[in-house]
């Protein structure tokens, strides 16, 4: 079950989401609040997992409301106002719905939200899970889980060559020559990589440095014989890595 909560100002749009929500039997709905200042309090009482939210509320709007909240649950934005939509997805909101929205649209933005559930909680059983060794692999969560094509895959670490962020989605593509979509936002991928092995290089690209055979001109150059781009903001972090392992190379 995902515990979801409801924050809406306007008792007609609170009840819609609550019945959108009561059609949805993977949904609990565990409280519905008329502003963020009774949400608040409620937070402070029960844990959920996803939170539906108006934006334009009176004293707290939703979008502050998300900002000042310690490891915030799931977030799906509801409101009448299409432009709040790309500051909401700053906030790494799953989605952004625009009132008046139908069920469809609700169940498909709950679908997402199911999909990230259910990667991060395989993410966190394989943290905590006792350590097992596979054949042949001699380092233990060396792997990572992907939803795609409705299958849950463990992918090792060593097979991912990089990473490629197509809005919603990311691309992993693979020392196979396959690659694996799904829904997920590169920055919580990330979190989910050894920092060591993997390095963010630009805002759409993570690549794995076991993978890097060289680097010009602003350029990650692969060894399956692809390259990457290096945004302006990594490139410091990425010669400074460069450095450490070989210290006569210049970028």
């Amino acid at each position: 079950m995902i515990k979801c909560m409801a924050i809406d100002d306007e008792p007609l749009a609170l009840r819609q989401v609550k019945s959108y929500i009561d059609r949805i039997p993977q949904l609990e709905l565990a409280a519905a609040c008329r502003n963020a200042v009774e949400a608040q309090a409620r937070l402070r009482e029960m844990t959920v997992d996803l939170l539906f939210v108006d934006i334009n509320m009176p004293d707290l709007n939703g979008m502050d409301f998300v900002r000042q909240l310690h490891n915030p649950p799931l977030v799906i934005f509801t409101t009448a106002y299409s432009e709040y939509a790309i500051e909401g997805f700053r906030l790494d909101a799953v989605d952004y719905l625009l009132k008046p929205f139908s069920f469809a649209d609700f169940n498909r933005a709950v679908g997402k939200a199911q999909s990230l559930l259910e990667l991060m909680r395989l993410r966190d059983g394989m943290a905590t899970a006792p350590a097992a060794t596979a054949a042949g692999d001699d380092e233990t969560g060396d792997c990572i889980s992907v939803k795609a094509d409705y299958k849950v895959s463990l992918v090792k670490h060593a097979d991912i060559i990089y990473l490629e962020s197509e809005g919603e989605y990311v691309r992993l593509h693979l020392t196979s020559g396959a690659t694996i979509t799904t829904l997920f936002r590169l920055k919580n991928m990330e979190t989910s990589l050894p920092a060591g092995r993997f390095m963010r290089v630009h805002r759409s690209y993570i690549v794995n440095m076991s993978h890097v055979s060289g680097y010009a001109r602003g350029r990650v150059y692969l060894d399956n014989e692809e390259y990457v781009p290096i945004g302006e903001n990594y490139r410091d972090a990425f010669r400074e890595y460069i450095e450490r392992r070989h210290p006569a190379a210049q970028l």
